[in-house]
């Protein structure tokens, strides 16, 4: 069966790249923490998505990652880093563009950010840590919130 030539205005969306852009790990409290503590861990979890417009039809997107976590009063250990991933983005309306690289992007890199997190902790001597599951439409949702709320031309928000 040939090919069937692409029309140039075709809605595409493909993953050229993902990979780790930034990872590190601090663990302020070892070994003492190992030895002389009763295993109590408490998670902070933040997720920030950002992106760069590279040229016409591709973007890099990244999902950063950092989470704490204390046992007791002490922290064990910190986990800071930045998955992100370059998309072809070509023929998607505007209106669509923004759920693309805030939602379906982020979608796509969580679970390597996860893997990568996971692998560090470990790594550190710490118990298996999984990141929770994420709905990057509800925080999508939120931050188009936010921002209309900051768009108001009185000045106030809403």
């Amino acid at each position: 069966m040939a090919d069937e030539p692409q029309s140039n205005d075709q809605a595409r969306f493909e993953i050229q790249k993902v990979y780790l852009k930034d990872a590190s790990l601090e663990c302020p409290n070892s070994p003492e923490l190992f030895r002389n503590m009763e295993w109590t861990p408490e998670a902070n979890l933040q997720l920030n998505t950002g992106n760069a417009h590279l040229d016409e039809s591709h973007f890099e997107v990244h999902l950063t990652v950092t989470l704490t976590v204390k046992s007791g009063e002490k922290t064990a250990y910190l986990v800071e880093l930045q998955q992100a991933g370059v998309f072809t983005i070509q023929n998607i309306p505007n209106d669509k563009l923004g759920p693309m690289l805030g939602i379906a992007c982020p979608n796509i890199l969580f679970p390597f950010a996860r893997e990568a997190a996971a692998d560090l902790i470990q790594k550190a001597g710490f118990p298996q840590h999984l990141l929770p599951p994420v709905n990057f439409e509800a925080l999508y949702a939120q931050h188009v919130r936010q921002q209309q709320g900051t768009a108001n031309s009185d000045g106030t928000r809403h």
